[in-house]
């Protein structure tokens, strides 16, 4: 693992004798009888055991990554791409947004630790980023649903949880990747996204614009310790990412679509249904995600990661009908009625991968009928997901 890049301050000096208190004050907030297996104690004394030996041979060759958000949607399906090819992953979530069966299957994997704890405890920050030599930054306010009717939330997760794991891993000198979002674009009109294209957002009493505003924030912060620090940063703009364990709960909409298909619901469709989207498979998103973790020429990039196929919702649904072999109408909701009054979606969301494919030879594989089939195959089943 890399050494530290900083010298500790004051505040930093007293981490290490209050890591026993750590350990106490996890416990403390335990549910009583919860399984030891996904409590901060059992990562707590493996860690600390590790740092007292060498490492073996099978930890030199392989990294440690620690993924903030690792219990959600796309944390678990990373999670599971860095085990198969032999990495340690620590995953940190305080199940906000994310789910526990999402990563049920990892249960005993020997090198897999789960940490249920929000990342604006600075000290299980620390102790696990300690150990880690990547972290992907996933860890968020998701989905419109959330965003709109909790917008403080949207933005104190969003901006002081990046700023907290940015200064962590300065600390200790570890490469960050940032996801950030194509909503970073705004009300752009130039079609496809380029990176560095200029951006409009509406104006602030439209609490909509506020997640993408915190991403900005998140970029710009990210840029920063990158410039003046030398901190490997790399910001990742996803572009609607789909797949198995997505949850419709806040507005993801192929899920949702497709659970009401399969319930032979009416399929709603926000406004008129002609804004459009282009959709990424969660594996095609996975893979570029590793690639820019351990590319040298990454660090200090903002590269969009989506998929260009693009796709009316309108049509959308009438794709997921036909794959849901279901005889679902569609009826069309107002945004007002939706979301909120004076609600502004954007039009079109169609991302330019031009970039990371110069860097990778990344391009998005899965189509948009797979992924469909593979999300109403998950969505059969597991049935609480489709009610």
């Amino acid at each position: 693992m890399v050494g530290p890049i900083v010298s500790a301050t004051e505040e930093d000096d007293t981490v290490d004798r209050r890591h026993k208190a750590l350990t106490e004050k996890l416990l403390s907030r335990m549910p009583r009888g919860e399984r030891l297996s996904y409590l901060a104690h059992r990562y707590l004394t493996r860690t600390l055991a590790l740092t007292s030996r060498p490492k073996t041979s099978d930890e030199r060759r392989s990294t440690r990554y620690l993924i903030t958000g690792g219990a959600g949607f796309i944390g678990s399906h990373l999670a599971d791409e860095l085990l198969q090819r032999g990495h340690y992953v620590t995953a940190i979530d305080n199940l906000s947004t994310g789910r526990l069966r999402n990563i049920a299957h990892l249960d005993g994997h020997p090198h897999f630790q789960f940490v249920r704890a929000s990342i604006d405890d600075r000290l299980v920050l620390d102790r696990i980023t300690s150990e880690a030599d990547v972290i992907v930054h996933l860890a968020a306010a998701v989905g419109v649903k959330l965003i709109v009717e909790q917008p403080v939330r949207t933005i104190e997760t969003n901006v002081m949880g990046t700023e907290a794991v940015l200064k962590a891993a300065f600390r200790y000198g570890c490469r960050v990747l940032i996801a950030s979002t194509s909503e970073v674009y705004g009300k752009g009109s130039r079609i496809p996204f380029g990176e560095d294209d200029d951006v409009v957002l509406g104006n602030t009493t439209r609490s909509r614009w506020a997640y993408a505003t915190s991403k900005m924030l998140d970029e710009f912060l990210g840029l920063a310790y990158h410039r003046e620090h030398g901190l490997p940063v790399v910001l990742c703009r996803l572009f609607n990412t789909v797949g198995p364990r997505q949850t419709s709960q806040y507005g993801m909409v192929i899920p949702r679509l497709m659970g009401l298909a399969l319930r032979g619901e009416p399929l709603t469709v926000f406004g008129d249904g002609t804004q459009s989207r282009c959709f990424c498979d969660v594996r095609d998103v996975v893979q570029a995600l590793l690639g820019l973790a351990e590319h040298p020429g990454s660090p200090g990039q903002v590269l969009n990661i989506g998929g260009t196929e693009e796709i009316s919702i309108l049509d959308l649904a009438q794709r997921i009908r036909q794959v849901a072999n279901s005889a679902s109408q569609t009826v069309f909701v107002p945004y007002e009625k939706a979301y909120a009054p004076g609600f502004e979606d954007m039009q079109r969301r169609v991302p330019d991968v031009g970039r990371i494919h110069s860097l990778l030879g990344w391009r998005p594989q899965v189509s948009l009928d797979e992924t469909l089939s593979r999300v109403r195959d998950w969505l059969s089943q597991c049935p609480e997901e489709v009610h």
